[in-house]
């Protein structure tokens, strides 16, 4: 996959990176990764452990590709609540896009997947429209539960491009984060699919029927979600849809 870079990779959890983009990231060009949230949950008794392990795992992971500290980047946003200041979040994506200046962005689809996941597509999209010049917005694939059944790896709609991986690198990289393996075990290792972002209107549903989010007690469904992005909107003064 060729991009203009410099290239941002901006997304909602340590380990997002990876699943999305990791057998592409050591040939990015000029390559910033950007994490919304720490990837802790502050309902948990041990979050600021949490916070560090997570750190330590994603450290280690991007070292296998030759990214250091000095490429990763937190906003430091708790897990699970990065949809509760999403105007915020886009003005500080805004004043972080307007410094680095990368041409290509690298990010999340707004599939219902996870409402940190969501929040990043709205906040990436949002700061975009903010920005005198936009960078061109690419996605990568993650997991949806648009057709009723659990997708892992494949996009929501359009499939986009497929791309193959060094296999054992990937799964060297995703070793990393033992205390999310549970949940990455059903990511596909021997193909990472990406593809232009296309243009949301994040006041409508992603798909119809349940999202795969509310399955989960996070005290977020998709009606609370929308009203939100509408109320974020608003805020921003952007319209629902450009």
């Amino acid at each position: 996959m060729r991009l203009e870079g410099p290239v941002a990779v901006i997304v909602a959890h340590p380990d997002d990176e990876t699943i999305g983009a990791g057998g592409q990231l050591a040939h990015l060009p000029d390559v910033m990764v950007i994490h919304v949230t720490d990837g802790a949950p502050r309902r948990e008794p041990d979050s600021q452990s949490c916070v560090a392990t997570r750190r330590r795992e994603l450290e280690a992971a991007m070292a296998l590709v030759g990214l250091g500290p000095e490429r990763l980047l937190s906003l430091g946003v708790a897990d699970q609540e990065a949809s509760l200041d999403l105007a915020g979040l886009a003005v500080r994506l805004a004043a972080l896009l307007a410094a680095l200046k990368p041409a290509t962005v690298l990010t999340h689809p707004y599939e219902g997947g996870h409402p940190d996941h969501d929040a990043t597509a709205f906040a990436v999209h949002a700061a975009a429209r903010l920005l005198p010049r936009s960078p061109v917005l690419m996605e990568m694939a993650f997991y949806h539960a648009g057709g009723g059944d659990m997708v892992w790896g494949d996009f929501l709609g359009p499939p986009g491009a497929a791309i193959p991986t060094e296999q054992a690198l990937k799964r060297r990289m995703l070793a990393c984060f033992a205390t999310q393996a549970r949940t990455l075990a059903p990511f596909p290792v021997d193909m990472e699919r990406f593809r232009p972002a296309p243009i949301y209107d994040f006041t409508q549903p992603p798909h119809a029927g349940p999202l795969h989010y509310e399955r989960y007690p996070w005290g977020m469904d998709g009606a609370r979600w929308r009203a939100l992005a509408t109320a974020a909107l608003t805020t921003l003064g952007l319209p629902s849809c450009p």
